[in-house]
């Protein structure tokens, strides 16, 4: 099984996202756009794994996702990578508000995976984002980053995160699959729960 651990916005943030860019999504030939039920942020990538790895792995993940309370997040503006945007693989929307607090479950859940004898993931560093787009030859975004550059959704209460499983075409899928398997849900906050969407609807934090 091809593993990863996800956070998912909610419907309604996602209706925001898809609001912002349906415009642009024929400005680029070559770019291809991430299927609306495909859209996530990657907290940690876990590789191939087998049922014993995965046997080790769900107590641990369960574990991390309880040291960590619920956080409040949201998407706003675009970047690339490579960074300059000149010769892109990858478009992408960034994460704001609890980064911090983001960064630090991205590295416990990797260290989980890393615990149960998971393969390495080859990411140096943590770097929250929403992958919007992808192509397999190098390309220009720079126009989408700045149509996208006043972009901001509103903010909402990251309260899970989910195992993953991902299924690339073959014969039992025709197009490339996420399988969510298993839920945990982040702790209440000392403060009696999480903050949930905000009447600014603009970036809360710096990336």
């Amino acid at each position: 099984m091809r593993l990863f651990v996800a956070l998912v916005p909610p419907p309604d943030i996602l209706d925001e996202l898809e609001e912002a860019v349906l415009p642009h999504k024929g400005d680029i030939l070559g770019l291809k756009w991430i299927r609306r039920e495909l859209l996530h942020v990657t907290l940690a990538f876990l590789g191939e794994c087998d049922d014993r790895t995965v046997d080790r792995l769900l107590p641990r993940l369960e574990r991390a996702a309880r040291r960590h309370e619920r956080m409040t997040l949201s998407l706003a503006g675009s970047g690339a990578f490579p960074g300059s945007g000149t010769h892109a693989r990858v478009l992408w929307t960034g994460l704001y508000g609890d980064r911090r607090d983001l960064a630090r479950l991205a590295a416990s859940v990797a260290a989980a995976g890393r615990r149960a004898g998971t393969p390495p993931d080859k990411h140096r560093s943590f770097r929250p984002h929403m992958t919007l787009a992808r192509s397999r030859q190098p390309i220009d975004v720079r126009p989408l980053m700045e149509a996208l550059s006043a972009f901001a959704t509103g903010s909402w209460t990251a309260d899970s995160v989910q195992l993953m499983c991902s299924h690339l075409p073959g014969k039992q899928y025709d197009q490339l699959t996420y399988e969510p398997l298993k839920t945990w849900s982040l702790r209440q906050s000392s403060g009696g729960g999480g903050a949930g969407r905000s009447a600014s609807g603009g970036p809360q934090g710096t990336p």
